[in-house]
């Protein structure tokens, strides 16, 4: 009886010895991700006076991901791309706000019609930059507007090592950095999505 005994207390001391690194990473990826989902999107500007945003990346497995990111999983499937497959899945929104003020020039436009001639004055305002271009035309009634952005919007990865005093080791955090290259633009949100197996 004190054979089986001992036997069954090595059988599980074995069991628990094997699989407590597994549960331990897995307490640590379920951690990171509360702290993830808890975080805000910092926002600060670059060397160069770019905009950009930093959020911490959230860690989830792929049947995570189709559960909770029902949305997003239907959209992936729809570019033909299987979830069981996908190394990270990132989303960022901008927003770009711009004041501007342009000079008014005016055109005398000659129109036919009902085989009349019709002479109509219209404004017309161009401003353009790097980033951002915008046109229009004013008439007694109406105004007709475009505006085109162009925008870049560079993302990177990277791990935070744990520190003890001046000692870096293991993995923190994984945050992702996003950059911004239109000055009128502002990150409004992002979000990163790392699939682990």
């Amino acid at each position: 009886m004190n054979r089986y005994l001992l036997l069954y207390a090595l059988v599980l001391t074995g069991l628990v010895l094997l699989l407590w690194p597994r549960q331990r990473a897995e307490i640590r990826r379920l951690t990171q991700n509360q702290s993830a989902l808890a975080s805000q999107v910092g926002h600060y500007r670059t060397r160069l006076d770019e905009e950009a945003a930093s959020a911490q990346v959230l860690r989830l497995r792929a049947a995570e991901f189709e559960e909770l990111r029902a949305a997003d999983a239907e959209r992936i499937r729809q570019m033909g791309i299987r979830i069981r497959r996908l190394e990270a899945a990132s989303k960022s929104v901008t927003a770009t706000r711009l004041e501007l003020h342009a000079p008014l020039r005016e055109t005398v436009r000659v129109a036919l019609r009902d085989t009349l001639v019709v002479r109509d004055t219209v404004r017309l305002f161009r401003w353009r930059d790097a980033w951002v271009t915008v046109e229009g035309m004013l008439r007694d009634d109406s105004v007709a507007c475009r505006v085109e952005s162009v925008d870049t919007l560079r993302q990177v990865v990277h791990r935070i090592p744990r520190r003890f005093l001046f000692i870096r080791w293991g993995t923190k955090a994984l945050r992702q950095e996003i950059v911004s290259s239109n000055p009128h633009t502002r990150i409004v949100y992002t979000e990163q999505v790392r699939i682990e197996r």
